[in-house]
């Protein structure tokens, strides 16, 4: 998201809680909102590197690959072509990829997920409505393109097979996309100034020629405000966590002992994540091995920053 767009965002808040709060920036936490408790199980954030590349300019999403060692793929937000940016922990770069049959609209998060027989795609969201007026968004799927140690310059990914949907209830702008490591369905949750964010089920059924209708199926609220304006998501790689993240903090939900049901995690009380100082905070992932949380920020050679697992 640009810098203007965000200013009018940052605008619109101040205006609509002036009257009731006393506001201090585009968002900020709740105080005592949802009886939100501060992780104890994370340590205080590092910064491990920054972006090299001055391609990489707005990284709005950041997924790590289980397939290859010290990958993470970002991308840039809109305004940029259709390319995907390998880098490893410390932000060196390690290739940049043009997704073919791809074209970047408003991309705004990234997943990888490792199939049963080995394989890892990426699915870059296409979902970025800052007007709400988009009568369609689109998911695209792209098998993980192999990198070298070193950067190689640009190259080219196998096609991308896409997946388009609409919502139920009309258009909404979206940052955050999860998907579930074990089943494969995706999840987009909206990005709201007015209220709790919006939880959408997709089942993907990549380049079917119909335009797929979301599930919605239920809300969640992070303490702070505003209390929906979320930015990035992942899934552990167990798929008993999840963390979302906001301009502010992150928020972590935790399957409770023995549930077998994904979706129950969104139910529960998230748990406040210091992620350290971001310019424009949107991508958050869960490393490879669930060990960290590793988030990036907008802006030319922008800080990653890792937060360590105590336990």
């Amino acid at each position: 998201m640009s810098k203007k767009t965000i200013a009018k965002l940052c605008a619109f808040v101040i205006c609509a809680l002036a009257a009731s709060i006393n506001f201090a920036g585009c968002s900020r936490p709740a105080e005592g909102g949802n009886n939100a408790a501060v992780s104890s199980v994370y340590e205080k954030p590092k910064t491990a590197g920054h972006f090299e590349d001055p391609a990489i300019r707005e990284s709005s999403g950041i997924a790590a690959s289980p397939c290859q060692a010290d990958v993470f793929w970002t991308h840039n937000d809109s305004g940029d072509g259709a390319f995907v940016f390998a880098v490893d922990k410390r932000g060196h770069s390690r290739g940049t990829f043009h997704v073919a049959n791809a074209k970047n609209i408003d991309w705004e998060d990234i997943a990888v997920t490792k199939d049963k027989s080995g394989k890892c795609h990426l699915y870059i969201a296409e979902i970025g409505d800052n007007n709400s007026k988009r009568d369609e968004v689109a998911i695209y799927r792209v098998p993980e393109p192999t990198v070298s140690v070193k950067d190689d310059g640009q190259r080219e990914t196998e096609p991308a097979s896409v997946f388009r949907f609409r919502y139920p209830d009309g258009p909404h702008n979206a940052e955050t996309l999860l998907a579930n490591p074990a089943t494969g369905v995706l999840y987009v949750l909206t990005k709201r100034f007015d209220g709790p964010s919006g939880i959408f089920r997709l089942i993907p059924n990549f380049d079917s020629p119909d335009v797929a209708t979301a599930e919605k199926i239920g809300e969640i609220a992070v303490p702070s405000i505003p209390n929906g304006l979320l930015t990035g998501g992942s899934v552990a790689p167990d798929g008993l966590r999840v963390m979302l993240c906001d301009y502010t903090n992150g928020y972590e939900l935790v399957l409770p002992d023995g549930d077998q049901n994904f979706e129950d995690i969104f139910k529960q009380k998230p748990t406040v994540i210091d992620l350290g100082e971001r310019k424009q905070g949107e991508g958050i992932t869960y490393s490879a091995d669930g060990r960290s949380v590793l988030v990036s920020s907008e802006k030319k050679g922008a800080p990653i920053n890792e937060i360590s697992r105590l336990r």
